[in-house]
C-alpha cells in the first residue's frame, strides 16, 4: 500500500475592514467632535482651523499633520479618563448611526464563517475599540493620541494609521500576510496598499454574503 501524503492545512481567514466610508457611510471623526465638544464649540474651531483644513483639502497640509493641529486644538490638556468617556459614548451612542448596513452584513458573514475580523482604520481607537467589543472583532488598529502624565497632548502617539501604515501595522500585529488567506474591505486611497496585500480585495463593494 502507499501512504497518502497528508494534506496542506487551509491558512487561516482575515477579514480586514476599513473603517470610515467602509463600515460607516461617512466619515466619523469630526462627528465625534461635534458629540465631544458641542456645536458651538465645535463651530468655532472649524472656523479657526480653517487655514488648516483648507490646506489639507488642497493637499498643502499632510493627513496627519492636520488631524494632530484639530486634536491639539479641541483636546490638548484634556484628562485622557475623560476623553475616553467620550469615545465610549460614541461607540454607543453615535456610531450605529452611521453604518453601512450591507457592511455590517459581510462583516457578519465572516463571522459565521469562522474568520478572524480585524479592523484597521486611520479613526481614533478611543471609539473604535468599544465599539468592535460590541460586534465582536477580534482586533482593532487604528490611531492613537499621545497621553503624557494622564493627559492628552493633542499629538498623534506613532503614525496616523494611513496608506502604507495599515499594512505595517498589521504584519506587526500577525507576521506576514502570506501565512493567511486575507479578505479587505476599502473605499478609498488610503487603502490602496491594504486592498493590494490581500488575496481578496473589495474596493467600495460587498459580495453577497453566502458566497466566498
Amino acid at each position: 500500500m502507499t501512504a497518502h501524503s497528508p494534506q496542506p492545512a487551509e491558512p487561516p481567514t482575515l477579514a480586514v475592514f476599513d473603517f470610515d466610508g467602509t463600515l460607516t457611510y461617512r466619515d466619523s471623526f469630526f462627528p465625534f467632535i461635534r458629540m465631544a465638544v458641542g456645536f458651538p464649540g465645535f463651530f468655532w474651531g472649524l472656523v479657526r482651523l480653517s487655514p488648516v483644513l483648507l490646506g489639507y483639502i488642497t493637499r498643502i497640509v499632510k493627513n496627519s499633520d492636520a488631524k494632530e493641529a484639530v486634536l491639539r486644538y479641541f483636546f490638548c490638556g484634556l484628562d485622557f479618563d475623560v476623553f475616553q468617556k467620550l469615545g465610549n459614548r460614541f461607540a454607543l451612542e453615535r456610531l450605529p448611526g452611521l453604518l453601512r448596513p450591507a457592511a455590517i452584513r459581510r462583516l457578519k458573514w465572516h463571522q459565521q464563517h469562522g474568520h478572524r475580523i480585524i479592523i484597521v482604520s486611520a479613526s481614533l481607537e478611543t471609539y473604535l475599540r468599544p465599539w468592535a467589543k460590541t460586534i465582536g472583532c477580534d482586533h482593532v488598529i487604528g490611531t492613537k493620541i499621545e497621553v503624557v502624565a494622564g493627559q492628552l497632548t493633542g499629538r498623534l502617539s506613532g503614525k496616523n494609521c494611513y496608506g502604507p501604515e495599515k499594512v505595517k501595522r498589521l504584519e506587526a500585529l500577525l507576521g506576514k500576510l502570506d501565512a493567511y488567506c486575507v479578505y479587505a474591505y476599502g473605499d478609498s486611497k488610503g487603502d490602496r496598499e491594504l486592498l493590494a496585500a490581500a488575496d481578496k480585495g473589495f474596493f467600495r463593494q460587498f459580495p453577497e454574503t453566502d458566497r466566498h
